[in-house]
């Protein structure tokens, strides 16, 4: 007996509530809570004050800080670059001084140039962003914000491959010539265009595919695994639980954890930290979010080429020549 449409419109509007009750929070916590987790930052200068201060981080944020102890500022501005810590605090004859890695984190450089004047019982300190972001970008919300649109076409591009591309090695072709193709816009728009980005334009170009080719194959490998059921499992791991816990706007280690790590083994997260080590730092930190990304790329194509479901399966057959109709006699 089909469903009334007063039935049915509850039934929409109940789901649909449903779903803002759950992802409200799930975008919304993440960001109301972000603290110093495990942050790394390093501590250079004699060795005396070097633990005095660390003293005084580990007091004034309980389990806030790793802090990493290095010799001297040329160590420090290293670790910067290398993205091993995120801000390092230089020690000396006229009190403290803060290194900082805006690119990194333009959040976790602010939230410790706070950190670094109340240390220095209001004093000032001088700040040098070793690693800073692009002229353009001095806050970096305009990377944080063109990172979203990334996301989503990769979500919609495996989609709609999967429901409207019959043949699995059309799809193949369609999400390999997407993510080449989405990669060189990318950097034509994000670095080219608005000047968000700072580095070489083909390892941009390159990250920017990579995470285009992870998120769009994770769709469409779960789609043709799972049928509809996996676009949206995929959709899900994508943007609706990836996006919040990615960290593209803060850091990893501001977030509540394991969350903040958890993001980071998903395609946005590894994607944002890809990109800004590609754009920002020559390459630096990059192996874990490019081991990521490729293991969802690789595990994707390989379930478009074995699965079977949504739009049309296996590569159409060769049509088979009709037998000769069979001669009446009379």
């Amino acid at each position: 007996m089909p469903r009334s449409p007063w039935t049915l419109a509850a039934l929409l509007v109940g789901a649909a509530v449903v779903v803002q009750a759950l992802l409200v929070p799930l975008f919304a916590a993440p960001a109301a809570h972000l603290a110093p987790r495990d942050l790394p930052v390093a501590v250079a200068g004699p060795p005396p004050a070097v633990a005095e201060l660390t003293a005084r981080l580990a007091a004034a944020r309980p389990g806030g800080f790793a802090v990493t102890t290095l010799p001297d500022a040329a160590a420090a501005d290293r670790a910067l670059r290398d993205r091993e810590v995120y801000a390092a605090f230089l020690v000396g004859p006229d009190g403290v001084a803060l290194h900082t890695a805006p690119a990194a984190s333009p959040t976790v450089a602010a939230l410790l140039t706070e950190a670094a004047g109340q240390l220095s019982a209001g004093r000032p300190v001088p700040v040098t962003a070793v690693v800073p972001t692009d002229p353009d970008d001095p806050r970096g919300a305009g990377f944080a914000a063109g990172f979203l649109p990334l996301a989503l076409t990769g979500m919609l591009a495996g989609a709609l491959l999967t429901l409207l591309v019959a043949g699995r090695r059309a799809r193949l072709a369609g999400l390999i010539g997407y993510a080449v193709l989405a990669g060189a816009a990318g950097v034509a728009v994000l670095h080219g265009w608005l000047g968000l980005l700072d580095g070489d334009p083909w390892r941009e170009s390159a990250a920017i595919g990579l995470f285009s080719l992870a998120a769009a194959g994770t769709v469409a490998g779960l789609g043709a695994l799972l049928g509809r059921a996996g676009l949206g499992l995929g959709a899900l791991l994508v943007f609706l639980i990836g996006n919040p816990l990615s960290a593209v706007a803060a850091a990893p280690e501001l977030l509540p954890q394991p969350w903040g790590a958890v993001g980071q083994f998903l395609p946005v997260g590894a994607g944002g930290t890809l990109l800004r080590s590609a754009a920002f730092f020559d390459g630096a930190g990059a192996g874990r979010p490019l081991a990521v990304l490729a293991g969802y790329a690789l595990v994707g194509l390989a379930l478009v080429l074995l699965g079977r479901r949504a739009g049309g399966g296996a590569d159409p057959a060769p049509v088979a020549a009709r037998p000769a109709a069979a001669q009446v006699t009379v």
